[in-house]
């Protein structure tokens, strides 16, 4: 449904997104992740047309943003991070303003009510969308991005200024617009995208750096022997104090979740049990250690470990899919092997 290949984006001097290629099937639900600056709004940007590219292509179900770019745009709905609305308009009118402006087919009361309905806008539809609070109006942003039944569907932090029970219903939205559409996905709560995306795409310093599950990328990066601690500290000193465990391999803070105490998740060499020795080590520095667990990898933990990380080789150097160079030397070695032989054999033939 979307081809994005060999894309680069140059501000200038300033290469926002460097090279990239990817591909997103129909049906797909995908969150686009990405640290401020990574080039992730860009390439949305690029991709519903918004914005030009230096180099590369991009097709929407085959058709070219560039060289068709009406017909592309009718296949997408934007939700951009701050929905451009017209705020002295009310609700119904605003959404009719956009049939028009798509030049939809479908019939205008039934579609719009419909649409209304689903993100549950119906009682405010009268109501002008100046009055409204953040979360009604984030909603009638993602009303207008169902406007004409697109096939792909981006949404750039859907549920900003939403309560628990409307990030909720969101949420299921999105996760039923899924089975029928296209959907791209970014937002800030990992937890979110973890819950409805069934792949991650992590772009950092215009570079894609993973492409997988979330689970794929925790298992490879954790092998599934993660500790998560939770420690009264200084957070900086701790992750010195934890790394210095001999039998650490990396470790990431979580922030601080309750007074004076800090989250870290801590990956340990070799699949090796650390719980002794991180206890031991904790009190040893005279801190408090609250809670210990075992476990996989969040998509949060996931995230931060591979943007620290950097550029793409080291990440697939993290991620074990650089293969070591003792393999091509083997292969290498064995060609060799067989040239010898095949010479060996040519002068025994000659004698």
């Amino acid at each position: 449904m979307i081809e994005v290949k060999s894309l680069s984006k140059k501000y200038g001097n300033f290469l926002a997104v460097d090279n990239i290629s990817f591909s997103i099937k129909k049906g797909e639900v995908v969150g686009f992740l990405g640290p401020n600056g990574a080039g992730k709004s860009t390439v949305m940007n690029i991709i519903t047309g918004y914005l030009s590219y230096t180099k590369g292509k991009v097709t929407v179900d085959g058709i070219d943003i560039i060289e068709n770019p009406e017909a592309a745009k009718r296949r997408i709905g934007y939700l951009p991070e701050m929905p451009p609305l017209y705020t002295d308009m009310n609700v119904k009118e605003y959404l009719y303003f956009v049939y028009d402006l798509k030049k939809v087919k479908f019939p205008k009361i039934a579609h719009i009510n419909e649409i209304m309905r689903l993100v549950k806008i119906a009682d405010v539809s009268n109501r002008l969308i100046k009055n409204l609070s953040k979360g009604y109006r984030q909603r009638v942003g993602f009303a207008a991005a169902l406007v004409g039944n697109p096939d792909v569907l981006i949404l750039d932090e859907p549920t900003v200024g939403l309560d628990p029970k409307q990030i909720i219903d969101i949420r299921n939205l999105i996760a039923k617009l899924g089975k029928n559409h296209t959907v791209i996905l970014s937002s800030h709560i990992l937890s979110e995208i973890q819950a409805v995306c069934e792949r991650v795409i992590i772009i950092n310093r215009g570079q894609i750096i993973a492409d997988d599950t979330p689970e794929d990328l925790a298992i490879k990066l954790s092998g599934g022997n993660t500790v998560e601690v939770r420690i009264i500290c200084d957070e900086e000193s701790m992750i010195k104090t934890l790394s210095s465990i001999a039998d650490v391999e990396s470790v990431i803070s979580l922030g601080k979740k309750e007074k004076d105490a800090y989250d870290f998740s801590i990956v340990p060499k070799d699949k090796k049990d650390i719980r002794a020795a991180i206890a031991a080590k904790v009190s040893e520095s005279g801190k408090t250690l609250l809670s210990m667990s075992s476990g996989g990898m969040s998509l949060e933990q996931v995230f931060l470990r591979l943007t620290e990380a950097g550029d793409g080789d080291a990440v697939r150097k993290l991620l074990g899919e650089v293969k070591e160079d003792f393999e091509p030397a083997e292969e290498a070695a064995n060609e060799d092997e067989e040239i010898k032989t095949e010479q060996t054999a040519e002068k025994e033939g000659e004698e």
